[in-house]
Parts: structure tokens; C-alpha cells; sequence
């Protein structure tokens, strides 16, 4: 690698983001790159020129060390949505007199299906005009949507969050003889894909049967049905716990959390905000049922929790982004890394690259066949793909009983 290279992250940010930070930055200086700049807030900061040399913050293996164990971006986030090519030529210079400027030979972006997005415009311009600079794209999401990939980063650590603190709600309810005709309901983050909600059926072992009822947002959702799967519950049971997602619809498409409040914010791609299903349940049983009911909403819990990152999940995180500067070293552009599964016990895994016109704007859901057929649960078959990614732990590193975390680096310009 003789040049220089390039890296942001963009959308949602995950336990394990970071991680795959600390793969490019080191790949790319064992590989020879003069300079790693990091892209503060993403494409849209290098449009202001907003970065940093990494070498300046992360100067030791304890740095880098911190870093793989700090949750949210580092390098901040963005959700920027780039024009179609030529409909706006001015930002596409901008960009590429930027990129040229410093010299970048490699520009890598770490996100999910809308930063796929931004990767497959930048080098789609970039073989059209004769740029040299190669395109790839990381994975990451917490929602696993990606298509062509096993799974993503950040999704591991989510989904082992997820099925920890179900099975803590479970334990509380369970074990108070005051919350005789209590309802919990979980809310779990998941627009379309339901691959986070399904993971609440972890929580089901020897010393716990698991939430009573799973609903993700693939299938039509009856709040009729619902209710009196409810009654029924509570006729043999002392506390219920539903896990929902949060992007649950009724039959004629309109999200669950919308039936209680109108939802006002969408983002540059369109995407609603989506929070209030649990609460609209909750308040939906209590007045169909007349009992007692909780609404607990994980909200960024779920992608922010590191004191309980899944090993399998950092290290993994860790190996995509050095995989990524390995394929645009090596002359890849307009892919992005994957992850292969090789076997499930012992549980092994590798990556490859996939053309990235073939991911962007795509969403893998879970296969019906991972549902019941009543629609109320997750199968085996789905809680045997999750298991292997939630192996293992990642011990933070502890200051004052606090975990110790690589600060966010200063917005220059």
C-alpha cells in the first residue's frame, strides 16, 4: 500500500463498531499506508473536511486495546444521504478534490445497508470519472439485515444483551408474589428485520423458560389475537413477558407505536422513528384486561452495551475491518467484506468480498420458516444461528469500577 487511507462510520452505532475501527487502522499501517485519517460524522464531515491523522490517538496497544472495548462511533456518526451520480455533480467533486488532496488510495466505510448506499455511489463515480481511489465497504448493524453476509458486527453483543436482560425481567416478575397479573412488554429495536427481537428467546434455558410470546416485524400483527393469547396467559401464569419489536404493523401496514402517537421524525433516507410500541400495548392490555402492565423500552441500551460484548463479536468485528483494507490493497472496489460461516461446532467463520451493487438498499429478514406457524415465537433453528455469536466474553477495562473507554477524539477542521 503506498498511499493513504481513509475511514468513517456511519448510521447506528454498535459494541462493536469500534472494533472494526481498530482492524483498518492497524491492517492498513502493517500494510505500509503513510497516514489513516478518520472521517469525523462521516462522508458528510469530510464534505467540511472535518478529520483526524488516527496515529495521534491511537499511539499504543493500549489505545487500541480501548478502543475495540468502547461502544458508541468514535470517529462520530452520520446519516447522510448522498445524491444519485449526476443529479448532483458539485458534491461528487467536492468529495473527490477532498480525497485527492490527501492523497487517499483506500476510503473505507463502516455501516449498514444505507452506508452500503454511499459505497456503491462513490465508485460507481469513481470509474466513471477515472479516480484511482478504491471503495469498500465494512459491515455493521446491530439489526443483521445485510444481504450476502452470515451476519454483521455489532449484532453478536446485541442480541446477547437482548437475551441477558430478558431473562433478568423474566427472574423479577417471576419471583415477586405481588406481580400476581403482570404484563411486561419488551420493546427491542428492529424496523423491518426481526432478527434483534427474536434473539429475547435466548433468554429460554434449564433455570428459565423464556419470554411467552415473540413478535417480529415479518409478519402481520392482530391486536385481537394478541389479546386474548394474553387472557390465556395469565389464566396459568403469575407474570407474562412479551418481547416485541418495534416495528410491528398491523395488517394494513401501519407500525403498532403509531397507534398511540403519530410519528413525526424521518431521516434523510426516509426512515421513520419508531418508539412507543411497548407503551401503546401496555396501556392496550391494561384497559383490555385490567391488570397490571409494564412497558420497557432497550432503546440504545442494546447497541451501547459493552460491559457485555459477545467475543466471537469483537474479534470478528475486529477481522472485517482489516479484511476491508487487505481487498482494496489488493484491488477491490465498489464490495463489501462478508462473513461466511464454516461450520457451528466447533463454530468457525471467515470473510470474503461481495460486489457491494448487490447489498446496498437491501434488507435479508428472518426466514419464515424461523417462526412459528402461529407467528408468536422464534424456532430452534433461529436460536442455533444466534448461540455461536454471543460466545465469550470481553472484560472491560476497569478504572474506579467504572469501565475505561478510548475518548472521543477533538472536531477540528
Amino acid at each position: 500500500m503506498k498511499g493513504n487511507v481513509i475511514v468513517g462510520q456511519s448510521g447506528g452505532p454498535t459494541a462493536a463498531i469500534n472494533s472494526s475501527l481498530a482492524g483498518v487502522y492497524r491492517t492498513a499501517k502493517d500494510r505500509g499506508a503513510k497516514k489513516v485519517y478518520g472521517m469525523l460524522h462521516g462522508i458528510q464531515g469530510l464534505m467540511e473536511e472535518r478529520y483526524i491523522d488516527l496515529s495521534e490517538h491511537i499511539t499504543n496497544e493500549l489505545d487500541a486495546e480501548l478502543l475495540k472495548r468502547t461502544p458508541a462511533a468514535y470517529l462520530g456518526s452520520c446519516r447522510y444521504k448522498l445524491p444519485e451520480i449526476f443529479e448532483d455533480q458539485a458534491v461528487y467533486e467536492k468529495i473527490f478534490e477532498i480525497l485527492e488532496k490527501l492523497e487517499i488510495e483506500a476510503f473505507i466505510y463502516i455501516g449498514g445497508n444505507d452506508s452500503m448506499d454511499t459505497i456503491k455511489k462513490l465508485s460507481d463515480y469513481a470509474i466513471v470519472k477515472g479516480h484511482s481511489t478504491r471503495f469498500i465497504g465494512c459491515p455493521k448493524t446491530i439489526d443483521n439485515d445485510l444481504a450476502l453476509t452470515d451476519h454483521t458486527p455489532g449484532y453478536g453483543s446485541a442480541a446477547k444483551y437482548i437475551g441477558t436482560s430478558v431473562k433478568e425481567i423474566i427472574r423479577d416478575g417471576f419471583c415477586l408474589e405481588y406481580s400476581h397479573g403482570l404484563v411486561s412488554i419488551v420493546e427491542i429495536m428492529g424496523r423491518n428485520a426481526g432478527w434483534l427481537t427474536g434473539a429475547a428467546a435466548l433468554a429460554q434455558g434449564e433455570d428459565c423458560t423464556g419470554p411467552d410470546l415473540i413478535y417480529l416485524p415479518e409478519l402481520p400483527f392482530d391486536l385481537e389475537k394478541f389479546s386474548e393469547r394474553v387472557k390465556g396467559l395469565l389464566k396459568e401464569k403469575t407474570s407474562v413477558v412479551v418481547a416485541v419489536s418495534e416495528g410491528i404493523k398491523t395488517d394494513d401496514g401501519k407500525y403498532v407505536c403509531e397507534l398511540g402517537q403519530s410519528v413525526d421524525f424521518v431521516d434523510a433516507f426516509g426512515h421513520k422513528q419508531l418508539s412507543g410500541t411497548a407503551s401503546y400495548l401496555a396501556s392496550f392490555i391494561a384497559g383490555e384486561i385490567g391488570c397490571k402492565t409494564r412497558a420497557i423500552e432497550f432503546s440504545t441500551l442494546q447497541r451501547s452495551a459493552s460491559h457485555s460484548a459477545s467475543r466471537v463479536d469483537i474479534l470478528e468485528a475486529y477481522q472485517v475491518g482489516g479484511a476491508a483494507v487487505k481487498a482494496a490493497d489488493e484491488g477491490d472496489t465498489g464490495k463489501m467484506v462478508v462473513i461466511k460461516r464454516l461450520s457451528d461446532d466447533p463454530y468457525q467463520s471467515g470473510t470474503e468480498v461481495k460486489d457491494v451493487h448487490k447489498i446496498a438498499n437491501d434488507e435479508k429478514l428472518v426466514p419464515r420458516k424461523w417462526v412459528n406457524t402461529e407467528g408468536t415465537y422464534v424456532t430452534d433453528e433461529f436460536v442455533n444461528y444466534v448461540k455461536p455469536l454471543i460466545q465469550g466474553d470481553v472484560s472491560p477495562v476497569m478504572v474506579d469500577g467504572i469501565p475505561r473507554h478510548l475518548y472521543k477524539p477533538k472536531v477540528k477542521k
